[in-house]
């Protein structure tokens, strides 16, 4: 049941956007702080993994069936805002909680701590995000106008990425804070209280249509297993759409690989270009993801949303993709011991990649939505953004783990502050090569993705049509 074809008003982009950020914030802060778990807190390896995939697990469960009820909710406010609402109060609330750990409580204490209270951030965001990502896969039914909307989400949101690095230079400098543990128990609350605010913005301007009367599967205890049967149906069917499942394995291969290696930044930076001296080092891991995430903001998001109206979004991402695999190459040879601003140079190239992926990906997935109703008489954005961020997360979480392989491959060992030359060789071969592979492996998936601006024009006048054709005469 979408909204409008028209043109979406920027209020309301810009409110879709302050959830993006939010949605946005909150991973990438955690990606931080959780360092000071293990260096300042010393969680052993094996604590360290438990709490980083059991959350991720429960919330690859949750996530389609979140999905499934906002896709059937049955409400005066429509189907998605109500839930983005509490979510966001749950997840700000639970991630203040969820930091407020002290040295002098027990290492399990700490750990039981940090893994319950995970565990309620994570429902908290599985009840914000699933829903919110739906409201903007329905805000519009144009073409082009879906890709704006994305847009001016992605360069909201793509903010996270220029904000957080820089909280690695505060936890761990003493003018700010004595220890890393009392600066993540302040930035939390910070952190929870304006980002939870952000999340809660779409669900204040966007407005949604009324869905009380509609002709949705019942949610209550009595179909209970009936729904759920009915959920697993709905991933089934999803996942029978060819080009949704090449808009998923393609934001699979992409992301995963990114993620694998995104961490080897810093090992890289400190330990080849300034020879394991953190000190020396200074700011320069912190440059590498706020520069790259600036770079994104005002130059790769815009080029993107044109190329997409000039060439059409298969055509844009092909693009994008090659420019990103310029850019890795480029890494290869520009990070120079004794040079690190040459890599800067290189920021512009590689930054096309996760900076195009999801700008286009989400606004094809909206085309892929519209298709699906068209075969099945279902609208289900709910269920397709559900499935599609299962396969992002899903994808994370592997990267974490290929990150400890390729590290222990590589023969890397943090507990020395020489590397050896094989281990610092293995890892920018695998921080270069690793990324190429997966980008060139979507790019092959996405050869023949077939929804074209004409043919996406073509469902949306199939779906008018039927809906004049079952509206009641007057």
């Amino acid at each position: 049941m979408s909204i409008a074809s028209q043109k979406v008003p920027l209020g309301q982009k810009i409110a879709f956007g302050a959830g993006m950020l939010a949605n946005q914030m909150f991973p990438a802060v955690i990606g931080i702080f959780i360092v000071v778990l293990v260096k300042d807190l010393g969680f052993p390896g094996w604590m360290w993994g438990v709490v980083s995939l059991a959350p991720r697990i429960f919330d690859a469960i949750t996530d389609p069936i979140m999905g499934y009820i906002s896709d059937n909710t049955k409400s005066r406010w429509g189907r998605r805002r109500q839930y983005v609402f509490i979510g966001a109060i749950i997840m700000g609330i639970s991630f203040i909680i969820m930091w407020q750990l002290f040295r002098d409580n027990s290492l399990n204490y700490n750990f039981i701590y940090f893994l319950l209270t995970s565990f309620l951030f994570y429902l908290g965001l599985t009840i914000f995000s699933v829903p919110y990502v739906a409201m903007g896969y329905e805000m519009s039914d144009d073409f082009h106008e879906r890709t704006n909307i994305m847009a001016v989400a992605q360069w909201i949101g793509q903010w996270a990425w220029v904000i957080a690095p820089w909280f690695w230079v505060i936890m761990y400098d003493p003018e700010w804070y004595p220890s890393a543990d009392v600066a993540v128990r302040e930035l939390a609350i910070w952190v929870g209280v304006i980002f939870g605010v952000c999340a809660m913005l779409p669900a204040i301007f966007i407005k949604s249509k009324s869905t009380v009367n509609e002709n949705y599967s019942p949610l209550t205890m009595a179909t209970i297993g009936g729904s759920l049967k009915e959920i697993g149906n709905n991933f089934v069917e999803a996942f029978q759409s060819v080009p949704f499942k090449k808009l998923c394995f393609a934001t699979f291969f992409v992301f995963n690989a990114f993620n694998t290696v995104a961490s080897f930044t810093f090992f890289i930076i400190v330990y080849y270009l300034f020879n394991g001296d953190a000190g020396a080092a200074g700011i320069w891991p912190t440059l590498f993801g706020s520069v790259g995430a600036l770079v994104t903001t005002f130059i790769v998001i815009p080029i993107v949303a044109k190329l997409s109206k000039m060439l059409g979004k298969k055509n844009a991402f092909m693009v994008t993709q090659g420019i990103s695999v310029v850019g890795y190459i480029m890494l290869w040879f520009l990070f120079v011991p004794g040079k690190p601003y040459l890599f800067l140079f290189a920021l512009p190239f590689f930054s096309f990649g996760i900076g195009g992926l999801f700008t286009l990906m989400m606004s094809m997935t909206a085309d892929v939505i519209d298709l699906d109703e068209l075969k099945t008489g279902k609208r289900r954005e709910g269920v397709f953004g559900a499935i599609y961020w299962w396969m992002v997360k899903f994808g994370f979480g592997i990267a974490g783990g290929l990150s400890g392989l390729i590290l222990t491959v590589v023969g890397f060992d943090s507990a020395v502050e020489i590397q050896t030359e094989s281990a610092l060789i293995g890892l920018r071969l695998f921080f270069s090569g690793f990324p190429i592979a997966g980008t060139l492996v979507a790019m092959y998936i996405m050869r023949n993705y077939d929804i074209t601006e004409q043919r996406a024009g073509e469902i949306r006048a199939a779906l008018d049509q039927r809906k004049k054709a079952s509206a009641p005469k007057s």
